[in-house]
């Protein structure tokens, strides 16, 4: 057989399936609508939750098991978390506030955990997206939390403090810092790199061996770095490489971190408490007497049940000088059996102790 039948062949099956791909996908959108449809039957006097990210996890676990090949599995969740967000869409079009603006690692981080059918607000600071969530403005938030190079980003655990928000998801984001300069701008010209505080540390070994010279300026987010420097010839920005093409910037140097294995965790908060979903993490703000041994009693409930700690944090608390709290995350649900056990046995030798959130742990693929 020559290769021109062979080829319209396989053009014939490619048609052929992109055709049964379409049918099933308005099927699935149609079942989309049909929850809805209940949901609010259900509940007509309550509006219904309809983003239960425990679901979500579910399906995106599942057909991972079910996946094999060619396609990765994170190509193949890429693809689904499109499906589910256009059809969730259908049911409720989600606003969710992000670190802003447009191009921030944050941004990035919503659109792989919402997709790209949410509706986006970029917000300047993380207080900002706390306060629109609070305010039932946007239904969910995204801030940043952690970094794998950098460590814990303080303020984000600090708005915790006061907020009545939940934790309803965690996002993994691997980062790629990109050095851009505006069109026409040689290396002899930056005299100064923007860019958040946090960027600045991750890639400051390769910031010192190529441009030692250059201020180093911190702004509130990498996309507001790409954002200012876009007029001026004097300047350089690092950012995620989407911001050169939203701000029409030249790419000088691309993956500057000084850790190949640079990872940001971003944290989606809401109003709602989110139900289980099989492989679960919690966080919990603890405070405590200022006195010998508190740690160890804090601590030592998780150990005895064998519950993995993931992270513990320590910051001041705003009641009294030398007094402080504790932000612990650790695997396992609040509804768990064995998690209830150790928060009763936490609870007793603490002044206070607040669940900020039980919630889906982050895919790895």
């Amino acid at each position: 057989m020559s290769k021109k039948p062979q080829l319209e062949e396989l053009r014939d099956c490619i048609d052929a399936l992109d055709e049964e791909i379409l049918k099933l996908l308005n099927e699935r959108a149609q079942c989309a609508l049909d929850v809805a449809d209940v949901k609010l039957r259900e509940s007509p006097d309550v509006t219904p939750v309809f983003y239960r990210p425990e679901r979500e996890a579910q399906v995106f676990r599942h057909v991972m098991d079910l996946n094999e090949g060619p396609l990765s599995d994170e190509k193949v969740t890429q693809v689904f978390r499109q499906v589910m967000s256009a059809c969730l869409a259908l049911e409720q079009p989600l606003k969710v506030a992000y670190l802003g603006p447009e191009g921030t690692f944050t941004h990035i981080a919503t659109r792989k955990n919402f997709g790209d059918s949410v509706i986006g607000l970029p917000m300047i600071t993380q207080d900002d997206v706390f306060r629109e969530v609070e305010s039932e403005s946007c239904n969910y938030g995204v801030v940043p939390v952690e970094n794998s190079t950098e460590g814990v980003i303080s303020h984000t655990l600090d708005n915790f403090l006061d907020s009545t928000l939940k934790i309803c998801g965690e996002v993994q984001l691997r980062v790629h810092h990109y050095l851009m300069v505006p069109e026409g701008t040689g290396d002899d010209d930056i005299e100064r790199i923007y860019s958040h505080q946090q960027t600045l540390g991750q890639c400051r070994r390769w910031l010192e061996a190529h441009y030692p010279k250059a201020a180093k300026i911190a702004v509130t987010s990498n996309g507001e770095a790409a954002r200012r420097i876009a007029d001026d010839k004097g300047a350089a920005a690092i950012a995620p490489e989407i911001c050169a093409d939203i701000y029409g910037l030249r790419v000088v140097s691309g993956k500057i971190e000084d850790r190949s294995d640079n990872t940001t965790r971003f944290l989606v908060i809401g109003r709602e408490d989110i139900g289980v979903s099989g492989k679960d993490k919690t966080s919990i703000m603890v405070s405590t007497q200022n006195q010998p041994g508190a740690l160890y009693k804090l601590l030592e409930p998780f150990h005895r049940h064998g519950v993995s700690l993931t992270s513990i944090e320590t910051r001041p608390s705003r009641t009294g000088m030398w007094s402080y709290v504790f932000f612990i995350d650790f695997e396992g649900h609040c509804d768990d059996p064995n998690i209830v056990e150790v928060l009763n046995d936490v609870d007793k030798d603490a002044l206070e102790v607040k669940i900020l959130g039980s919630y889906p742990r982050a895919l790895t693929s």
